[in-house]
């Protein structure tokens, strides 16, 4: 299956709308309706993106650029209940990581974002792909970071 992130726009935002966390997933990470309306407040400096497995939406993740810390943070990373445990968000990182590369908003090459330690299969996931724990922690989430080489 071929993954890729398209931008969300008028033509697939209620296909974003659609996507259902998996049971007890809402207490680590928000529904894309509540990521799409940080995206429309903060529309200048990020990108939402549906994550799609050929023509179908499978997934959303977010990424945004924080001027004050000059650094890229990546958001609300889910793929739906249905297409969980294919590798398709190891797939739609990568994607995002390559997008990011492009240095879309900023030219900084750190990475952040915040991740439950005990959501087992997002933290793992992370860590596979070079995150390292930041030292820094934001509620009941820590943060990881990555530098792009």
């Amino acid at each position: 299956m071929n993954i890729t992130l398209k931008p969300i726009d008028e033509s697939n935002f209620i296909d974003c709308f659609n996507l259902q966390l998996g049971d007890g997933q809402d207490k680590f990470v928000s529904h894309p309706i509540r990521s799409l309306a940080q995206a429309y407040v903060y529309r200048d400096q990020c990108q939402p993106f549906g994550v799609y497995a050929d023509d179908t939406m499978i997934g959303y993740v977010m990424v945004i650029y924080d001027y004050d810390e000059e650094a890229y943070n990546i958001w609300h990373m889910m793929i739906d209940k249905a297409y969980q445990g294919r590798g398709y968000g190891k797939a739609a990182m990568q994607q995002a990581l390559s997008y990011i590369a492009t240095k879309p908003f900023g030219s900084s090459n750190h990475i952040s974002l915040t991740c439950a330690p005990d959501n087992k299969a997002a933290y793992g996931l992370y860590k596979g792909l070079g995150f390292t724990e930041s030292g820094r922690s934001d509620e009941d989430e820590v943060e990881l970071e990555l530098y792009l080489k």
